[in-house]
C-alpha cells in the first residue's frame, strides 16, 4: 500500500479531508471539490507488496459497473482514475445508516423486517433490471436512507455488458461467507438469483440473530450449502410468523430454479404478507432429511454450471402481472376476455406473478348495519370474488395474489399499487364502445377549445376512464382488453 493520503493533499482537484475506513481491498476518505452537490467520497485500492491482486481487480470492477448504473440505490460516480497514482473512484458518500445496525438488534419483530427486507429487495431488483448483479449482499453493504436502501461496494459486482474480470483470474468462491449463493460456491457469478439467496441469508439474520449456515472459513465448509438447508427459523425463534419463514427458506433453496425469480417478487410478498402463500416451507420445524440431503449431494458432485443470459433476461420470464377486476360491476364478458388476456401473458412469462386487484370506496363509504356491509365484510366479499375470478387459471398460490384497495380515485391507486410493486404489465378493461371520442372529449376535457387537437398524451390524461388515464400514465406495459359482443 503506498504511502495514506493525508488531510490536506490535494489530488485532481479534491481535497482529503480524513480517512473514514480501511478495509482490507480498499481506504476511503471523505474529500471535497469539484462540483458535486453532494457530499464525496474516494476509494483508494490497497496496493503494493503483500497486497493481493484482487484489491486492483475488484477496483476496476466497481469503477466499471458504477459508471454504467443509475438511480437512487446506487452511489452516484463523480470521477475516476485507474492508471494513476493513486488510482481512485470518487462517488457520493451516502448519508444513511447502514443495514448492519438492525443487524446488531436482532432478532427483530416481522413487522420491523418486511419494510427492511422490501427496501432491498426494491434496490436488488432495480439493479438486476440494469443487467448488474452485486454478489456481495450483506448488511453492512446496505444503507437506508428515508426510507430506500443503497448498496454500496460493488467490487464484487457483475455487469452482464463487461468483461468479469474476477471470473476470468480466479475460479474459487469470491464473496463473504455466511450469505453467498451455492452457485456462487462452485463458480457461477451471472445469476441474479445468487443476490435472492443473499436477501433470504440477510433476513434470516434479522428474524433469528443467526447466520443461516454460520461463519465457514473453508471451501469444504462451504460447500455445504450445495446440500444442506438451514435450521428453520421458527425452529430458533419461535416468533417468527409462518408467512415470514416461507418467504426466507424460499429465497435461502439450495437450487436457483426453486428460490424467487426476481427480487420484486420477493419486495412484492413482504410488502403484502397477508397474501404470502404458507406451504411445507412455513411450517417446517427441521431441516431436509437423510434422503434429501443425499439426493442433492449426488446432483452437487460433478455439476457444471451452464452458460447465463444477461441479468435481465432472468426478469423477463418473471414479470409481475397486474389484472384490475371491476369487482363491483359483474359483467361475465368481459370478465372471461380479461381472463384469456391474462392467461396468455402469465403462460409466456414462464414464472410471472400475477396480482388481482379491485379497488372500493374507502372505508367511511362502505359503512352499514350489518356485518356484510361493514368495510371488514366488504373486503373479505372482494376478495372472495378476486379469487372466483382467477380460479379457471389454475395458478398455483406462490404464482397469484389477491388485493382489495380502498380509494375513491381507482386509477390512481392502480398507479400507486403499480409504481410501489414494481409491476411489469397491467391488464385492465378497455372503456366502453358506447362514448364516443368526440362526447368523451366535450365531458371530461375542459379547457380544450372547440376543435382543437390537444397533444396525444395530454388527451389520455384527460379521459376520464380509469383505464385510459392508467395507460396514459403507467411506468409499464399495458394492455387494454374489450370483450366480444355478439349483436
Amino acid at each position: 500500500m503506498p504511502a495514506r493520503l493525508e488531510p490536506g493533499v490535494v489530488v485532481d482537484g479534491f481535497r482529503i479531508e480524513e480517512r473514514v475506513h480501511e478495509g482490507g481491498m480498499s481506504v476511503l476518505y471523505r474529500v471535497t471539490g469539484g462540483d458535486a452537490p453532494f457530499p464525496l467520497l474516494m476509494k483508494v485500492p490497497r496496493l503494493g507488496p503483500g497486497e493481493p491482486a484482487t484489491s486492483l481487480i475488484s477496483f476496476e470492477i466497481e469503477a466499471m459497473v458504477l459508471g454504467a448504473l443509475q438511480g437512487p440505490h446506487v452511489p452516484r460516480v463523480v470521477a475516476a482514475r485507474e492508471d494513476g497514482d493513486p488510482p481512485y473512484l470518487v462517488m457520493e458518500r451516502v448519508e444513511g445508516r447502514p443495514l448492519s445496525e438492525w443487524a446488531e438488534r436482532a432478532p427483530l419483530p416481522s413487522d420491523e423486517i418486511a419494510p427492511l427486507g422490501g427496501a432491498l429487495a426494491t434496490a436488488l431488483h432495480a439493479l438486476h433490471a440494469q443487467d448488474a448483479i452485486h454478489l456481495d449482499v450483506k448488511p453492512s453493504n446496505v444503507l437506508l436512507r428515508e426510507g430506500e436502501a443503497v448498496l454500496v461496494d460493488f467490487g464484487l459486482a457483475h455487469h452482464g455488458h463487461f468483461p468479469d474480470l474476477l471470473a476470468e483470474e480466479y475460479r474459487r468462491p469470491i464473496g463473504s461467507a455466511p450469505y453467498i449463493a451455492p452457485e456462487q460456491v462452485v463458480g457461477v457469478r451471472c445469476d441474479p438469483r445468487s443476490d435472492v439467496f443473499a436477501l433470504g441469508a440477510v433476513l434470516y439474520q434479522l428474524a433469528t440473530g443467526r447466520y443461516p449456515f454460520g461463519a465457514p472459513e473453508t471451501q469444504g465448509a462451504l460447500r455445504r450449502r450445495l446440500w444442506r438447508d438451514p435450521a428453520p427459523p421458527r425452529a430458533l425463534t419461535p416468533g417468527v410468523p409462518e408467512w415470514l419463514q416461507e418467504v426466507i427458506l424460499r429465497c435461502l433453496e439450495v437450487d436457483a430454479e426453486a428460490r424467487y425469480p426476481s427480487a420484486a417478487q420477493v419486495a412484492l410478498d413482504l410488502a403484502h404478507p397477508d397474501q404470502v402463500s404458507v406451504g411445507e416451507r412455513g411450517r417446517r420445524t427441521r431441516r431436509a432429511g437423510l434422503a434429501t440431503v443425499a439426493r442433492r449431494w449426488v446432483r452437487a458432485v460433478g455439476w457444471e454450471p451452464a452458460p447465463c443470459p444477461p441479468p435481465s433476461a432472468y426478469l423477463e420470464r418473471a414479470s409481475i402481472v397486474l389484472v384490475a377486476i371491476a369487482t363491483t360491476h359483474h359483467d361475465d364478458a368481459q370478465a372471461q376476455a380479461l381472463r384469456e388476456a391474462v392467461a396468455r401473458i402469465v403462460a409466456a412469462g414462464g414464472h410471472a406473478r400475477l396480482a388481482c386487484v379491485t379497488v372500493v370506496p374507502p372505508s367511511p363509504e362502505l359503512g352499514g348495519s350489518g356485518e356484510d356491509e361493514t368495510a371488514t365484510g366488504q373486503r373479505l366479499k372482494h376478495r372472495v370474488l378476486l379469487r372466483h375470478w382467477a380460479e379457471p387459471l389454475r395458478l398455483p398460490g406462490t404464482r397469484v395474489s389477491f388485493h382489495v384497495l380502498e380509494a375513491s380515485d381507482p386509477a390512481r391507486a392502480i398507479l400507486d399499487y403499480a409504481r410501489a410493486n414494481a409491476v411489469d404489465h397491467i391488464v385492465i378493461g378497455a372503456p366502453p364502445r358506447e362514448l364516443p371520442l368526440r362526447g368523451m372529449l366535450g365531458a371530461v376535457a375542459p379547457g380544450v377549445a372547440p376543435g382543437a387537437a390537444p397533444e396525444p398524451l395530454q388527451l389520455l390524461r384527460r379521459l376520464g376512464t380509469v383505464s385510459m388515464q392508467v395507460a396514459a400514465e403507467a411506468p409499464c406495459t399495458v394492455t387494454l382488453v374489450r370483450a366480444r359482443r355478439t349483436s
